[in-house]
């Protein structure tokens, strides 16, 4: 083992115990998240100049959507994860689909129930979809964050083998390798990095371009995404798929690139079509003319 690698910090995945009701930090990183992100949604609806004549979301508009983006995160994270990650196993032992205090949630499977959830609540309210799309883009990260956070807390989702990297972890379950701590860095890349370039495009832009924000929000984690992928251990059930090779980083493609792909194409063709005005709605009123 190197001279510097670093020890896991075991801490207990339970934070609260009492009885058989136990609260985990993996439960609370998405409760957390999802009531951060709600606040902060607020508080964008509430600052007239980042909307124009787009009609702005009601404090009632966001509450329900919390609900809505909530079950579409839950249902589609857990659903997305036994569909693409896990079927086999799944499809042996089906009542373990519901035990998702073991972990086990796909970003792209949630990021498509929120999406669905999103776009009922707009089309129900009369609100611009894209608009909404990107309020929710603008502050996802922030249960990006927590979320890798509580998949370092849980030891789980571990990055390659490194037993040259001065810096690497060896984790309880990982093996007697140090590996690369990939869950912090897609927390750096995935939350901080990526909350500051969907920021800027809030500050720059607003909503006024529908759809910008979202676009912004979609290549950008789908390059952080793929970038930390080369330091993540794929999941074992999986391993590297369509035998590609990538002699340099000592590894190959992965589930998580091949599901960024698409998510990449559809940001850009979003960005072309926001940047270019195509998304503005014609005619728009507020909610009082309405």
């Amino acid at each position: 083992m190197p001279v510097l690698a670093i020890p896991f910090p075991v801490i207990d995945p339970v934070l609260v115990s009492i009885g058989p009701f136990a609260i985990r930090w993996y439960a609370l990183a998405y409760i957390v998240g999802l009531v951060g992100g709600w606040l902060y949604a607020r508080r964008l609806a509430a600052t007239e100049r980042l909307w124009g004549p787009l009609k702005r979301p009601t404090p009632a508009d966001l509450d329900d959507l919390l609900v809505y983006v909530a079950l579409g995160v839950v249902l589609g994270g857990r659903l997305g994860y036994v569909l693409f990650y896990d079927l086999k196993q799944y499809l042996e032992h089906p009542l373990d689909i519901l035990a998702v205090w073991r972990g086990g949630m796909s970003f792209h499977g949630g990021f498509l129930g929120a999406v669905l959830g999103i776009f009922l609540l707009a089309r129900s309210r009369k609100l611009s979809v894209l608009a909404m799309f990107d309020v929710a883009a603008a502050v996802a990260p922030i249960g990006l964050f927590l979320g890798r956070l509580a998949n370092f807390v849980n030891g789980e989702l571990w990055g390659r083998a490194a037993p040259d990297f001065p810096y690497a972890m060896v984790f309880p379950n990982g093996g007697p390798l140090p590996r690369h701590p990939s869950q912090l860095y897609e927390a750096f890349a995935e939350g901080l990095l990526l909350f500051v370039a969907v920021t800027i495009a809030v500050r720059l832009f607003g909503f006024r371009r529908p759809g910008l924000v979202s676009a912004v929000f979609a290549i950008g984690y789908a390059l952080a995404r793929t970038v930390c992928e080369f330091f993540r251990e794929p999941d074992p059930q999986l391993g590297f798929l369509l035998g590609t090779k990538i002699a340099a980083l000592g590894g190959g493609l992965t589930m998580g690139m091949l599901l960024c792909v698409p998510l990449f194409i559809a940001g850009v063709i979003l960005l072309i079509a926001a940047a270019s005005g195509r998304t503005r709605p014609r005619l728009t009123l507020e909610r009082a003319a309405a």
